[in-house]
């Protein structure tokens, strides 16, 4: 079994670096705050030298592009980030700019906005210096999609179906598709989107259970299966006045449908035989609404932005044992979430001292309101009602920051930006507790651009952040499945913490480009399982932690150096941690926390001809999940291999035929229950390996 002590790790600690940022960067910018006053004229965002590297649509002619975020998905060196996905807007998390402003929306976000977007539509793309820019929060590689109004409308298509022919965890998808349009009226850009995700596939294996003293008491064969449709549509509208003042609004309507099984055939031949089905389902649908309004005001620009989401989610739980003798048990936690988000923020930019300002105030509404319930079933075989206290509850917040930001251009090769803010936040929780309690933190960060040279870009950045709760850790929960049980705990408050990032791109000319990235973070209140008083426990804080790590990125393009039309796309990122374990007291890695990951992708276009090969191997760990009484590791291995043809002209289409999972990698679960952890006393055991087999994915995408 996975032992405890392959989680603990070590790292070392770096008191200085609080110390530092607050004596210099605090007063610095302390200091900086009267100066506002002297402000003058407005200028354009950025300068001459923040752009790094710039594309046109014909650079990815060979890819035979059908969307912006085809072309994007080819820059060398550049992936989009979607954001951390956390409540507010708050200083931009994302990397991505069209014409020069944030997207506002969030589920809704950059990667949505670049799909839609036509390749007709794009005039260049441009890799900027994040710390040039006058928009809190961004550093590194940023991405501004340059685009033009178009007097047609155009548009793109995809179809993907999918059949997975392997016994148990066969497969067959047919309902999964996107469709998107582009166009222009009356000095309007608009786009829309309806799409559907599919997913119908399983998963079967034996489960080994051994005692305490590792001797094997039980062989289960299991076999799961899970299947969902995520429908969508989507859509923006931008609109430019002659003065200039901008109007962008952009919206989406999801659903989610799933149903899960899984069968579990235990101690077949002995008088403890039995079958356990498990179900699961969800039913859920949220929609999300975001709009802004910039104009000229005074000597600078006032953006106003608002956004208003809601998602609407039941689901059940279900579990029924039924034993060779007749007998039978069940259980049955069923839920009822309904969460919404609303968000107000106003900014002000203009120009003064040589530098580029921005002053920001927002103002958040959260809820997360909760019916759920747990019945079993009696011996009359009746379910009956399971007292489960705290289950039932809502949990709000209000929320509220300010912050200023500059950028100044210190020399022709380095730019500095700096942020300070600070947010108040009010928790309230009704239902079965009833508490209310309210946060001020101060936030803030510093960040350098500096460019060396013309193939040399380097960053860095430090932040003192304040991050926000899960909404659900306050609420007690059951899982029927694995037999666990959460209680309330209305002690929760926001982790904190420093963030230091250091990054360094090297272009490689015609032979590509390549990124190196390392961090160290600092965390206060980082939220893990702790024991809860009064008994159980739940996600609660602990007062320290600390993670670190780096992440490579290369591109490699053969074109100029040994044949054309190859391409390598490599990444890896690790990363580790060390938090004090609330039972042992000792060092252990933080519960479920990434661990590594690397991707390898290889693709060849042949000269002269509208075909392509390719293919992609990838894998990615976690660290253990470590309850107070347990600790669960899972993970797919080995790695996951597919490949590709690919015809890019057949009949004006572009279709790949793709094969996944060549090497047969499998779900792998390896859990420890004990009876008592600081003992090391182990009541059980189990060990999983489910197959899932290969799969066939055709893709014919088109454009009209």
């Amino acid at each position: 079994m996975y032992s405890f002590s392959r989680v603990s790790d070590f790292v070392p600690i770096m008191p200085s670096t609080v110390s530092l940022f607050n004596h210099y960067v605090g007063r610095l910018l302390t200091a900086v705050l009267p100066l506002v006053l002297a402000t003058t004229s407005w200028s354009a965002t950025g300068n001459s030298n923040s752009v790094r590297q710039t594309y046109l649509p014909d650079d990815f002619v060979r890819f035979a592009p059908r969307s912006a975020l085809d072309m994007v998905r080819q820059i060398p060196g550049f992936s989009v980030n979607d954001g951390d996905g956390e409540r507010g807007f708050g200083q931009a998390d994302t990397n991505v700019l069209i014409n020069n402003r944030r997207v506002s929306g969030k589920s809704n976000g950059p990667r949505q906005a670049l799909e839609r977007l036509s390749v007709e539509s794009v005039i260049r793309l441009e890799i900027l210096d994040g710390a040039s820019l006058d928009i809190g929060g961004l550093s590194g590689q940023v991405l501004n999609v340059v685009t033009s109004s178009q007097k047609q409308i155009s548009g793109r298509y995809s179809y993907s179906p999918r059949v997975r022919p392997t016994g148990e965890s066969s497969e067959e998808r047919w309902r999964e598709f996107s469709v998107s349009l582009t166009g222009s009226s009356e000095g309007a850009d608009w786009t829309l989107g309806i799409a559907n995700e599919q997913r119908s596939f399983g998963d079967y294996g034996p489960e080994v259970i051994a005692d305490g003293t590792g001797r094997i008491v039980e062989y289960r064969e299991e076999t799961g299966r899970r299947q969902f449709d995520r429908p969508n549509i989507s859509g923006s509208y931008s609109r430019q006045s002659a003065s200039g003042n901008t109007f962008n609004i952009v919206g989406e309507l999801n659903g989610f449908y799933s149903d899960e099984q899984e069968v579990s055939d235990r101690g077949s031949g002995t008088p403890a035989a039995n079958t356990r089905q498990l179900k699961r389902s969800e039913d859920e649908y949220n929609y999300e609404l975001g709009t802004d309004y910039e104009i000229a005001l005074g000597s600078g620009q006032l953006k106003l932005i608002a956004l208003h989401r809601f998602e609407h989610s039941p689901t059940l739980d279900r579990v029924d044992t039924l034993f060779a003798d007749g007998r039978s048990e069940g259980s049955v936690f069923d839920r009822i979430a309904d969460e919404a988000e609303s968000i107000l923020r106003a900014e002000y930019a203009f120009s003064g001292l040589d530098s580029q300002w921005r002053w920001a105030l927002e103002g958040t509404e959260n809820y997360l309101d909760i019916d759920a319930g747990l019945t079993e079933l009696n011996s009359a075989g009746q379910f009956v009602p399971v007292p489960l206290d705290g289950a039932n509850s809502r949990v709000e917040e209000t929320r509220a920051e300010t912050t200023l930001n500059v950028s100044h251009q210190l020399s022709n090769n380095m730019t500095a930006q700096a942020t300070l803010g600070v947010e108040y936040s009010e928790i309230r929780q009704t239902g079965n507790t009833k508490v209310v309690r309210d946060f001020v933190r101060p936030k803030g960060f510093i960040s350098l651009n500096y460019k060396p040279s013309e193939t040399l870009f380097l960053s860095a950045k430090l932040e003192r952040y304040v991050g926000q709760l899960r909404f659900f850790d306050f609420i007690a929960s059951v899982d029927v499945n694995q037999e666990r049980e959460d209680v309330t705990n209305i002690n929760l408050v926001p982790p904190q913490g420093w963030l230091l990032e250091v990054e360094a791109q090297r272009s490689l000319g015609a032979l590509g480009n390549t990124t190196f990235n390392l961090f160290f973070e600092d965390i206060e209140d980082i939220v893990d399982r702790i024991p809860i008083e009064g008994g159980g426990q739940a996600p609660g804080n602990i007062n320290t932690a600390k993670r670190y790590g780096g992440s490579f990125e290369a591109t490699f393009l053969s074109d100029d150096f040994l044949w054309k039309g190859g391409r390598a796309d490599l990444s890896f990122d690790y990363s580790k941690s060390r938090v004090r374990d609330p039972i042992l007291g000792t060092s252990r890695a933080i519960g479920n926390d990434f661990r590594k990951s690397y991707r390898l992708d290889l693709r060849q276009d042949f000269e002269d001809s509208s075909w392509a090969i390719g293919g992609a191997i990838d894998y990615s760990e976690v660290y253990p999940s470590v309850r107070i009484d347990e600790i669960s590791f899972y993970n797919q291995s080995p790695e996951i291999l597919n490949l590709y043809l690919e015809n890019k002209d057949v009949g004006g289409l572009t279709i790949r035929a793709n094969i996944w999972n060549l090497l047969g990698a499998k779900n792998r679960l390896e859990r420890t229950i004990y009876s008592d952890r600081l003992s090391g006393d182990v009541a059980f055991s189990e060990k999983r390996s489910r197959s899932f087999g290969y799969s066939y994915t055709l893709t014919i995408e088109g454009t009209f």
